[in-house]
């Protein structure tokens, strides 16, 4: 492959000048931009993407980090993420967790790796991370944004909502429709907007004078079989309930699937409510009402503070978000089905 030196020596220019026609800045004259047109066109030259971080002293790819690459929570904000970069000519490059028990040590591992291949910046989703682990990244660290999660030492780079808030929001859609028997499928307890959302939903409901001591609470992972399964669980346990808060949509989905399987009618026996409004909960059957986080002007406003961050740029970022409430017809007030809901052979 034909290298900018060859170029510059058939064009009769010199190097600095093929740099400014490949990247069409700068001021280059008619006679000169043509021969080294012609030039590349003999060639077959095509600046590489190495060369042109070498070059510019940018990589121009953003990386980003997921916990786990399953499901489809993720598919939405990365697409966004794309989007975004595409807008302002950078690209995307992919890092994920496996799932496999050691969360915090393969966000670690995974942010490391996206520097290490030279992304210019790293956008961090849901992530395990703590304070104490920034110090791993050095000044790389300063080059960092963290979405759906905040770290005290870097608030200006963190893009979240007030989670304890978001988990009010359930608790209080489910108590004025008249629920007081009330079971929970939370998500991992090391992920910390997870504890924080379940931690507002039960305060909601202590204030409403419900023993949540006595509540039947589930840890699963996020995902529609992990939803499946504690809905089995919960079933399998003779709780009686009359509505179900799940700690996210997908598992709010898995547990519906569960219900229907045995002969559990939602809304009409049970309610309920997910969490996060994913693009699927509005075409569930039936609709899925959920605690709407605002992902498209989070991830925007994360992702403008990252190139700001890499660039010196002065983009314009949002700081201060808040959490709604979609309420659909997955929730209503409780109906004459069933009030205990023993497991039943699919």
């Amino acid at each position: 492959m034909a290298t900018i030196k060859e170029v510059a020596r058939m064009a009769g220019v010199g190097t600095g000048t093929v740099s400014r026609v490949v990247r069409g800045t700068g001021s280059v004259s008619p006679d000169k931009l043509e021969r080294v047109r012609q030039a590349i066109d003999a060639l077959g030259y095509r600046p590489s993407h190495t060369a042109r971080s070498l070059l510019y002293g940018r990589s121009r790819m953003i990386g980003v980090y997921i916990p786990m690459l399953a499901g489809t929570f993720y598919t939405a904000i990365l697409q966004i993420i794309d989007t975004e970069l595409r807008a302002a000519g950078l690209h995307m490059m992919m890092g994920f967790g496996t799932n496999q028990g050691q969360p915090r040590l393969e966000a670690v591992d995974g942010v490391n790796l996206l520097f290490a291949r030279g992304c210019d910046g790293v956008i961090v989703l849901t992530s395990p991370l703590q304070e104490q682990d920034l110090a791993l990244f050095g000044e790389q660290g300063k080059r960092l944004v963290a979405l759906n999660y905040a770290l005290a030492s870097i608030p200006e780079q963190c893009f979240t909502v007030d989670h304890v808030q978001g988990g009010r929001l359930a608790a209080r859609a489910l108590l004025d429709q008249g629920h007081r028997q009330i079971a929970v499928l939370g998500g991992p307890w090391a992920v910390q907007d997870n504890v924080d959302r379940i931690e507002g939903f039960m305060c909601e409901l202590e204030a409403a004078g419900i023993d949540t001591g006595a509540m039947w609470v589930s840890e699963h992972d996020f995902s529609s079989g992990a939803g499946w399964a504690g809905a089995q669980e919960l079933l399998a346990s003779g709780t009686r309930f009359t509505a179900l808060f799940c700690a996210n949509d997908e598992m709010a989905l898995g547990a519906i699937s569960r219900f229907y399987e045995a002969g559990i009618h939602v809304p009409r026996d049970v309610s309920v409510i997910g969490y996060d409004d994913a693009p699927s909960a509005a075409y569930a059957a039936p609709p899925l009402s959920s605690v709407r986080i605002p992902w498209r002007e989070m991830t925007a406003s994360g992702v403008a503070e990252l190139l700001n961050l890499c660039d010196g740029g002065r983009r314009r970022v949002t700081r201060r978000f808040r959490a709604s409430l979609a309420l659909r017809a997955s929730v209503a007030p409780p109906g004459a089905g069933v009030a205990q809901a023993p497991a039943r052979r699919a």
